[in-house]
């Protein structure tokens, strides 16, 4: 049974089940079959989907054109540990009725920040308390939590890269309250997303310094969190810009290279965001598959861009082959390395129902569940994996196999190529292959 407080805020709404691609209810999974199998593993396991605290509970729709429209039932106290609780019970709630295992939060969308560390602190100590006590009734999870150090005035020209000290030991400070909470609650993952770590012009940036001092934040962070007992994964989640112009964990690519160059590759792999991929003008896919080969595919929030506008919309994921090709990667890199799929997307302005907060993520949850089966069957049953290979027989055999082990030097390749006719020219065959996710679609 669904999680219900003093209050049932989603009214008329049941525990969203499992109908299958047949059912006309809007209120019920099409394709996510959370104990079906596929690749060795549930759907509930393979992709550990999870709330995201901060749009589904405090997104109410406001925009640089004007407020929110969306006059939440919880949202109404006064008092900011009302609000808190009455949040909370929201909360597990819709978790509950979901049939969704996790939650993500940031430290100030659990609670209201108050105008000292101090008392800050002590609102998160006590929302934390209720919500353990939720979860032990409830049996829902934290994937990971993280740290609002990007919304508040203090950080308009950054937290950890911050010119100011001030503002860097402010950062620290609110970071060690959040990783409290998060080990409090039992976190398994704890989430850096640098929001306003960039600059906005390189004529009054030292930009060395700003970088090795968010690699020492995180360096504190992760020697703090680990010495209290932390066993979970630190994620950085790569954004090329907005709000900065330039961010310092532009792609996977970027984050990467400073998690190795800062020493941190033993503790940290990146939570990757579809939106985000799709802002650095990459794919979801690419960016997968760059975490992928270096070790790194840690999680991800699942969300969509509009192809039409150049900025992060955050929309529901609806794009199924955009998915299916992501999860293709996602198969054959084993899966998640210990996040899982949260829905960092926030229902429209105009969709002002409660239901559409169902709605948003029954379709999102049915994407990547549709994504998943249409990626295990063209990898087992068509021909795919066959073509694939057979495009890089050469390197299987011959001279090609001692090239991979580095077995020649440069000199005998001259004589290989010396001896050689012209090579012959092979297709790419990219229509064929797309032909074949289409036909599994």
């Amino acid at each position: 049974m669904a999680l219900i407080g003093e209050k049932e805020y989603f009214q008329g709404i049941n525990e969203i089940k499992y109908e299958g691609r047949d059912s006309d209810n809007p209120l019920a999974f099409k394709f996510y079959n959370p104990e079906q199998v596929v690749a060795g593993k549930t759907m509930r396991d393979h992709f550990k989907f999870a709330m995201a605290y901060w749009h589904t509970l405090c997104g109410t729709g406001g925009d640089p054109f004007g407020p929110g429209t969306k006059d939440f039932p919880w949202s109404k106290a006064a008092d900011p540990m009302v609000a808190a609780r009455e949040k909370a019970d929201a909360a597990f709630e819709f978790i509950t009725k979901m049939g969704f295992d996790y939650f993500c939060f940031h430290d100030h969308d659990l609670v209201d920040e108050a105008t000292s560390l101090v008392d800050s602190e002590k609102r998160v100590i006590k929302t934390v308390e209720y919500l353990k006590e939720k979860m032990n009734a409830s049996g829902v999870k934290l994937l990971w939590g993280t740290a609002n150090l990007f919304s508040h005035p203090r950080y308009m020209n950054g937290a950890g890269s911050n010119p100011n000290f001030d503002v860097v030991a402010r950062a620290g400070a609110q970071l060690k309250i959040a990783l409290d909470a998060t080990m409090e609650l039992n976190g398994e993952n704890y989430v850096f997303w640098g929001g306003r770590e960039g600059y906005m012009s390189l004529l009054n940036t030292h930009m060395k310094l700003e970088q090795d001092n968010i690699g020492r934040l995180m360096r504190m962070a992760r020697n703090y969190a680990q010495g209290n007992g932390f066993k979970g994964t630190f994620f950085i989640e790569p954004k090329p810009m907005e709000p900065m112009k330039h961010q310092y964990d532009f792609d996977a690519a970027t984050s990467i290279n400073f998690i190795r160059e800062q020493g941190l590759d033993k503790d940290f792999k990146l939570n990757i965001e579809v939106n985000h991929a799709t802002l650095a003008q990459h794919t979801f896919q690419h960016e997968l598959q760059v975490a992928a080969n270096a070790g790194m595919l840690g999680s991800v929030d699942a969300n969509r861009g509009d192809y039409q506008n150049g900025w992060d919309t955050d929309q529901f994921p609806n794009n199924v082959l955009e998915i299916t090709e992501a999860m293709l990667v996602f198969l054959k890199a084993g899966g998640l390395q210990g996040g899982g799929i949260n829905f960092d997307a926030k229902t429209r302005r105009n969709s002002t129902d409660l239901e559409d907060l169902f709605i948003a993520h029954i379709g999102g949850a049915d994407t990547f569940a549709r994504g998943l089966l249409v990626a295990d069957a063209v990898i087992n049953t068509s021909n795919y994996e066959h073509l694939l290979n057979n495009r890089y027989a050469s390197f299987t055999k011959g001279k090609g196999l001692e090239f991979t082990k580095e077995k020649i030097s440069l000199s005998d390749l001259y004589a290989h190529a010396k001896s050689s006719n012209e090579p012959e020219q092979i297709s790419g065959k990219q229509e064929l292959f797309e032909n074949i996710l289409n036909q599994y679609l």
